[in-house]
């Protein structure tokens, strides 16, 4: 297998990185630069494909909105490719957060690495759960 798990992880993690850095100072544009020109893009509404998605997606969250994710499993299928598992929170100033599953696909351009597929999934949970601080 190409790679080693550490160097898989800090490949996603740099892109994650700079979505979540957009992401938290509500810039669409710095989110949308992350991916490929041609993503696959899933979030909670109908997908899209290409950056414009994208950014029309993060342009219409709410101010103040942030992430925070965390590694569930990473893989590196070929040199150019690193897939990446994760579960992700984003938080609100005025409502409760949301946990979602996140697929990435980010691959090698070239530039930099970008995410080429994205998509979320709600983190399914046993009757009555709520979240607490080790969640």
């Amino acid at each position: 297998m190409p790679g080693t798990e550490e160097n898989t992880a800090a490949i996603v993690r740099a892109a994650l990185d700079e979505w979540k850095a957009g992401i938290d100072t509500h810039d669409p544009q710095r989110v949308a630069d992350v991916f490929t020109a041609d993503a696959i893009f899933q979030g909670l509404r109908p997908y899209s494909v290409g950056r414009q998605g994208v950014f029309d997606y993060y342009d219409s969250q709410p101010q103040g909105m942030t992430v925070d994710f965390r590694f569930l499993e990473t893989r590196r299928p070929a040199d150019d490719v690193a897939l990446g598992y994760l579960v992700a929170e984003f938080a609100f100033r005025d409502r409760d957060p949301v946990h979602l599953n996140l697929s990435v696909v980010v691959t090698r351009t070239d530039d930099d690495w970008r995410i080429a597929h994205y998509q979320v999934s709600p983190v399914p949970q046993p009757p009555g759960h709520r979240y607490g601080a080790g969640d």
